[in-house]
């Protein structure tokens, strides 16, 4: 599973990326700061089945009963009108997003970047417009790819008589569109090979909100005036999620250096060091923020866009459902990300392939009863999957 980090450049993406992955990646208000896609781990939130007791992560890690579970994230480079045209770096930049799962849209929520991705004075640009804008250069760009194959298509279809979603996906599986995907947005939309453009972006924004859903992080918010712009745009219908990157950064780097305590998502943080005047002051105002937010919003976007997006569960298998151990005896050894109807056999599967292959039975380590087969997993569920030797 891959996450995309989107929009233009100066609206905080790039500080998004560095505070969830806490990946060095050069930050400045020059356009095409990022170029080369920045690629890093970033993590989810939990419940750690061992509730706050000693267990022994491998893949994934635990604080105070927390488990956070790694999950792929990219930051592409920043998009300027005409993109879908090859402006800027568009045609690389499209093409990159389309290997993500799910996209994060960082918009700049105080209105201080132009549509180039220049700063301007905070309040100067709508950020309704950016949202517009992004969804439309995506559009564009695969109703390109369409039209450009669609008299090929035709003929094709006349030649072999295969279904028009089979020959549409054809043109779009190297996106990352399964068929389902395809066929549900024609199930939606009136297409069909002599349809016009106008029909063709019906059926391409139905197919873009299935296959490559966007999260809209409204960041900046801790700039004076955000605020306004966040409930305008939210009467308007857009579901927009407040964030201060900037915030998070600060405070998982100072985490990081032993300065505060901080758990990522968290409402609020404990000094450990004393630090001078102004960055007292800093942390301070930091403080208010999480008092009036909660939290900083960043880890909050993350475990929504994979939990109830992107319909993820977490699962842990274990060798003995008595001691929720591995065979090494480490409790919990394992966090799994899972879709949503998901089975035990796949989760066999999952572990290895033999194990799939071979799978006799499982158990539930919580209720201690036999699961078959066809069992479908929950969120948090501990499971020992019984194989042939």
């Amino acid at each position: 599973m891959l996450i995309g980090l989107v929009g233009k450049s100066n609206t905080g993406k790039s500080t998004f990326f560095a505070a969830a992955t806490l990946v060095d990646v050069e930050i400045s208000n020059r356009i095409f700061t990022t170029i080369e896609p920045n690629k890093g781990v970033t993590y989810v939130r939990t419940p750690c089945p061992c509730g706050g007791n000693k267990c022994h992560p491998q893949n994934s890690k635990c604080i105070d009963g927390v488990r956070f579970v790694p999950v792929k994230m990219v930051d592409v480079a920043g998009l300027v009108p005409g993109a879908h045209e090859g402006r800027g770096l568009g045609n690389k930049f499209l093409s990159d997003i389309m290997e993500a799962d799910a996209l994060i849209h960082v918009v700049d929520i105080s209105g201080g970047t132009d549509e180039q991705g220049n700063p301007v004075v905070a309040g100067n640009r709508d950020p309704k417009d950016d949202i517009k804008f992004l969804e439309e250069e995506i559009d564009y760009w695969i109703l390109g790819i369409l039209k450009r194959n669609l008299a090929t298509l035709s003929k094709r279809m006349e030649a072999t008589r295969e279904k028009f979603s089979v020959v549409i996906h054809s043109q779009l599986a190297g996106l990352g569109i399964k068929l389902a995907d395809v066929e549900d947005a024609m199930n939606k939309t009136e297409i069909n090979q002599h349809s016009d453009d106008y029909d063709i972006l019906k059926f391409i924004r139905a197919l873009r909100e299935r296959a490559k859903p966007i999260i809209l992080a409204a960041n900046k918010i801790d700039i004076p005036g955000s605020e306004k712009n966040l409930e305008r745009i939210k009467d308007m219908g857009y579901e927009l999620f407040p964030c201060s990157a900037e915030f998070e950064l600060a405070l998982r780097r100072a985490a990081e250096k032993g300065i505060i305590e901080y758990a990522p998502g968290g409402g609020t943080f404990r000094m450990l060091k004393e630090m001078d005047a102004s960055h007292s002051k800093a942390l301070e105002h930091v403080q208010s923020f999480l008092q009036s937010y909660g939290s900083t919003g960043v880890q909050g976007i993350i475990d929504h866009i994979v939990f109830e997006v992107l319909e993820m569960i977490v699962v842990y298998p274990v060798e003995n459902e008595h001691k929720l151990s591995d065979g090494k005896g480490n409790v919990l050894p394992h966090a799994f990300l899972m879709k949503k109807g998901s089975t035990a056999l796949d989760l066999a599967f999952r572990v290895h392939e033999d194990i799939g292959k071979k799978f006799i039975a499982a158990i539930d380590a919580k209720s201690g009863k036999n699961i078959s087969s066809s069992y479908q997993l929950k969120n948090g569920d501990v499971i020992s999957i019984k194989a042939a030797r």
